[in-house]
């Protein structure tokens, strides 16, 4: 990567220690040159990044899927520091921006491309997710009757609390959480987990990522909420189809010369399990 000319910084307030530690990074950025802008808004508006060479995002994964999209429309890379709990997408700790952050403002890092997902309602409403796309019935209290076609053949019908489509760097979320399987992040493949469904037979589907898949609701006069990253819905009526297919945009995310996807999540998830023979 080349050396950064402009830097624009996204913090979170509300996270321990972000705002001292956004001060203190921008302070750095402006010693080293770098025209920079900032912003507590969790949801930046369109055009926010428009001229800038990368964004830093001082938070958890939710302030990060917050700008996520409006960088993936600018394909401004994003700089994750985690100052939330789990951080699978904002993979710099505190103390790792600190020691790297004068290498990253050289270009010192490598971009990973991830995989959006464009979802589409029956009023033509539109947007597109990072980690997942959520279809439940708006009342948590009922169960969702839906039908789900992918490219235009039926996959199966499911009594359920609701699905969750989610790209591969989304199966660490949602999908984790819900007995869906973990991804690589560079697999093409959307995962469909559904969430409590009334059946013996709970199973992910893997689907390839030049599928378009199409869920409609078989109750009579219902709505269903579409929830985009957890952070923006959308609705649909019973009778409009939900589309979704993979994005023909990705995210550029910023990640360390020696970022292992692997050990990441040995770290997040408190892998373990070595078998140690006894004397």
């Amino acid at each position: 990567m080349k050396a950064l000319r402009s830097l624009a910084f996204v913090t979170n307030a509300d996270k321990s220690g972000a705002p001292e530690l956004a001060r203190e990074l921008i302070a750095l950025a402006k010693a080293a040159g770098l025209a920079t802008q900032q912003t507590a808004r969790r949801a930046i508006p369109r055009g926010w990044l428009k001229g800038y060479d990368a964004c830093c995002v001082i938070g958890g994964d939710g302030t990060l899927l917050g700008v996520a999209h409006e960088a993936a429309r600018a394909q401004v890379p994003i700089i994750g520091i985690n100052r939330g709990s789990l951080g699978f997408l904002t993979t710099f700790s505190a103390e790792e921006a600190r020691t790297q952050f004068t290498s990253l403002l050289r270009g010192q890092f490598k971009i990973a491309h991830r995989s959006l997902l464009s979802c589409t309602t029956g009023k033509n409403h539109h947007d597109i997710a990072l980690n997942d796309v959520l279809i439940k019935d708006p009342f948590n209290s009922r169960l969702a009757r839906l039908e789900v076609y992918a490219n235009d053949q039926l996959v199966t019908e499911y009594t359920c609390d609701g699905l969750i489509f989610s790209t591969p760097t989304g199966s660490t979320a949602y999908n984790l959480s819900a007995g869906g399987p973990l991804i690589m992040p560079d697999a093409g493949v959307i995962a469909m987990t559904p969430i409590c469904p009334h059946t013996l037979s709970n199973r992910s589907i893997i689907f390839r990522d030049d599928v378009r898949l199409r869920v409609r609701s078989r109750n009579v006069d219902s709505t269903l909420l579409v929830a985009m990253d957890g952070q923006r819905n959308l609705i649909s009526c019973a009778d409009s189809p939900i589309e979704i297919t993979i994005s023909p945009l990705k995210l550029p995310l910023a990640q360390s010369l020696d970022y292992e996807h692997f050990a990441v999540v040995r770290t997040k998830l408190h892998w373990s399990g070595g078998f140690v023979e006894k004397k």
